[in-house]
């Protein structure tokens, strides 16, 4: 099984891709610019995907991660494409996505430091 920190090094650099295909782009571009969707969905999808392949007694000492919420996203994404609003998109990439990065340095940090 592949170790813990390499899950989280998987999130934390979608997210930091994630940031960086959003700067100077405002709300109204992105929902004109289907190729910049395309990569920000495949990002989050990146992410709900690691997430979901931690293990579950590692999710559980980090509950001040929404751990469910993101693997959920990551399976509507997937699943149900056509039923993705773009919307909540946005909304995820500016709003969840910066605290989401941040989290993961945090917790980098101490499972570089033996959790």
């Amino acid at each position: 099984m592949r170790p813990e920190r390499l899950y989280l090094i998987d999130i934390l650099q979608a997210a930091e891709a994630i940031e960086r295909f959003l700067k100077g782009i405002g709300e109204s571009d992105f929902m004109q610019d289907e190729l910049r969707q395309s990569a920000v969905l495949q990002k989050l999808i990146v992410v709900g995907e690691a997430a979901a392949r931690l293990p579950k007694g590692f999710t559980e000492r980090h509950p001040e991660i929404p751990w469910p919420d993101i693997v959920a996203f990551r399976n509507i994404a997937v699943h149900e494409y056509f039923a993705v609003d773009w919307r909540i998109v946005w909304v995820t990439a500016t709003q969840d996505v910066p605290l989401l990065r941040e989290q993961m340095t945090r917790l980098l940090d101490e499972v570089d430091d033996g959790e």
